[in-house]
């Protein structure tokens, strides 16, 4: 009885242990696709959970219908085919079935339509923003500005080769040269718009994706819970290019992202990599802390 105890022991300590390390892996990739994932990115956003889970109730919505409607036919085919009912009914209408078949979808419809209403709503009302970055989608680069702090600008390019080699997190078509740094908590306002063709700012993770338009200023937002890296891509089909050009945001702390932006205003390729030893530091801290 003792062993057995102790191996049931062991072998629950296993069991908890690998879904610690898998709940960690998803984690840490939570930002971007995985080999063999399905459905929607895990959410970095407020809102994209609630687009998370508007896309699970409307799932079980279309099950229903579709397995009761699957069922339907089914039992037409078994009851009505001319074998088993060679005399057919000679009615026409029935008052009862045709108000049913008409208000239920209404019904149905309606169930779907408030919390879609309600979720337009929070993505396109913008809540006071704590700060404000530009986007400007080019053929095939974004380039990226902050105007609340004296006009940062910067481009951000895909990074190939011994550039994404030598890029510890880095991902094969996701990297960029230069990546978006925003700090996390914090309700960032994006105004998209395009030099050239029309280009598209997506982000999963974020539930964000804005049109960027030649001449015109559309605006989004989005609001990180948690630090790391988040990847989008533009996915409107703009060119020769147009899977090249990716979309990196950092999310780091407000401490961080003060540091990153001071030296950042002066010389980009040293703050980003101030950056990278703080995370690298922070990292080192807390595998040395467990």
């Amino acid at each position: 009885m003792i062993r057995r105890l102790n191996a049931s022991g062991k072998f629950g300590i296993f069991v908890l242990a690998g879904l610690a390390l898998a709940a960690l892996a998803t984690s840490a990739m939570a930002g971007q696709p995985v080999p063999g994932g399905m459905g929607l990115q895990p959410a970095g956003t407020a809102v994209m959970e609630h687009i998370r889970s508007f896309e699970r109730y409307t799932f079980w919505i279309v099950t229903a219908i579709t397995v009761f409607v699957l069922a339907l036919l089914v039992i037409v085919m078994v009851k009505f085919n001319a074998k088993s009912n060679p005399t057919p009914a000679t009615f026409t209408h029935h008052t009862g079935l045709e108000i049913a078949w008409t208000l239920i979808p209404v019904l149905i419809l309606v169930a779907i339509a408030i919390p879609s209403f309600r979720l337009l709503y929070e993505e396109v009302v913008i809540p006071k923003a704590d700060m404000t970055v530009k986007v400007v989608g080019h053929t095939w680069y974004w380039e990226y500005e902050y105007p609340d702090h004296q006009n940062l600008r910067f481009d951000a390019n895909l990074l190939e080769g011994a550039d994404l080699a030598k890029k510890k997190d880095g991902a094969y078509l996701l990297s960029t040269d230069n990546e978006l740094v925003v700090p996390v908590g914090k309700t960032v306002r994006v105004e998209v718009t395009a030099a050239d063709v029309i280009h598209s700012w997506y982000v999963p993770s974020f539930g964000v994706q804005m049109y960027a338009i030649p001449g015109r200023l559309n605006e989004t937002w989005f609001k990180a819970e948690r630090p790391g890296i988040y990847y989008g891509q533009c996915n409107m089909i703009c060119g020769a290019r147009h899977a090249y050009m990716p979309i990196a945001i950092r999310v780091v702390s407000e401490e961080q992202f003060g540091k990153w932006v001071v030296e950042a205003k002066t010389n980009l390729n040293n703050a980003n990599k101030l950056l990278a030893d703080m995370l690298d530091a922070e990292a080192a801290k807390k595998v040395a802390s467990r």
